[in-house]
């Protein structure tokens, strides 16, 4: 995870093995069951995130719940509802060029946080889709951010 506190050895493990399982197999690995790392609701559609590691310049990936309203690819760093960041999203920050593939379909983009009545709406549509987050938001005293990841023209 890299920035403060570390998730379970078991949770890093299992999400390890579906970036794997992403690398080798996007369609096998689209749909996951967060279950297999204590998240309840069923199985989920993930995205292959790819980013430049900020202090490295290294490709990181991450494999990511999304969500589409409004046709827009859609993910959010919650880390859990720990106290800092997600390392993927540091990395963001500092370089939001990125790219993502889901399942076959693999694009550059670029990832903006949104902010204002943006977030409200797509906060009120990701958190109803994934009733977790709302748990994770009130575990933290930080903003856990939308992120729109537009896809290069």
């Amino acid at each position: 995870m890299g920035e403060g506190q570390r998730l379970p050895d078991a949770v890093e493990r299992k999400i390890a093995e579906h970036i794997g399982l992403y690398l080798k197999d996007p369609e096998a690995a689209h749909v996951w069951d967060p279950g297999v790392i204590g998240v309840p609701g069923g199985p989920v559609r993930t995205l292959l995130l790819t980013t430049l590691g900020r202090r490295t310049g290294a490709p990181r990936h991450v494999a990511l719940q999304y969500f589409r309203p409004d046709g827009l690819y859609v993910v959010v760093a919650s880390r859990g509802g720990m106290p800092s960041h997600p390392a993927w999203y540091l990395n963001l920050l500092e370089a939001p060029e990125c790219e993502i593939q889901v399942a076959g379909f693999h694009s550059k983009a670029v990832a903006r946080t949104t902010a204002g009545e943006e977030r409200r709406r797509l906060w009120d549509v990701v958190s109803s889709e994934q009733p977790s987050y709302r748990r994770y938001q009130s575990k933290t005293s930080r903003e856990i951010p939308v992120v729109v990841l537009d896809l290069a023209r």
